[in-house]
């Protein structure tokens, strides 16, 4: 609808007029895990890098939609900038550490803040963090269905597959870094004719999402 659309565009100006020249921050270590570090850098630009080591100078960039980005900066807001601890008293398991950073503004108008932690409880936290994971959920699909696209044509299909379940779970975001790729091989006979269907059937549901209830 367009209400909607314009609705995401007020957000955004006004999570940009609050933020100034805002950067956020995000970065979860839990060795063991797959992988042991990720992190990912978000622009209120909606531009994002993701990595899997804090060294890695070849990072997956995509760009949020300005509705996916308002949504976060609109989170980041309600907890303070990360101005105070988040941390939840109960003991729970380790989950991973989690650091959350924000800058933004400049002189008198500047804002700064980070927490670290295992588990919260605030629902605002839980939720950068669900955004957080699901972008790089997202580009970590990226990567494994650019590398099969390279170099193992059959297993094209699975790493699909895994994209359409991530796409009917609503986990995706910055969907439409993946048209290139759905796009290259829908349309290249080197690919299961199956592989090229489901293909062709993905980047038709990112290009025309279906609308929400």
């Amino acid at each position: 609808m367009r209400w909607a659309g314009r609705l995401g565009l007020l957000l955004a100006a006004a999570v940009t007029a609050l933020a100034g020249d805002a950067h956020l921050f995000f970065s979860r270590t839990f060795p063991g895990s797959t992988p042991p570090y990720l992190e990912v850098r978000l622009t209120q630009a909606g531009d994002a890098e993701y990595r899997e080591a804090p060294d890695d100078e070849l990072p997956l960039k995509f760009k949020l939609s300005v509705e996916e980005t308002a949504a976060v900066f609109a989170l980041v807001e309600k907890v303070d900038y990360f101005r105070h601890p988040l941390e939840s008293p109960l003991k729970v398991a380790f989950m991973g550490t989690k650091l959350m950073r924000y800058e933004g503004g400049e002189g008198k108008d500047a804002v700064k803040g980070e927490v670290k932690f295992n588990y919260s409880e605030d629902q605002s936290a839980q939720a950068l963090v669900n955004w957080f994971e699901q972008m790089a959920e997202s580009a970590s699909l990226h990567i494994d269905l650019e590398r099969t696209a390279k170099y193992d044509h059959l297993g094209v299909m699975h790493v699909l597959e895994m994209l359409a379940a991530a796409m009917d779970d609503h986990r995706v975001v910055a969907a439409a870094q993946f048209l290139p790729l759905l796009d290259r091989v829908a349309n290249n006979e080197i690919y299961m004719h199956t592989a090229r269907a489901l293909a062709g059937d993905l980047a038709g549901a990112i290009r025309n999402p279906t609308p929400k209830k």
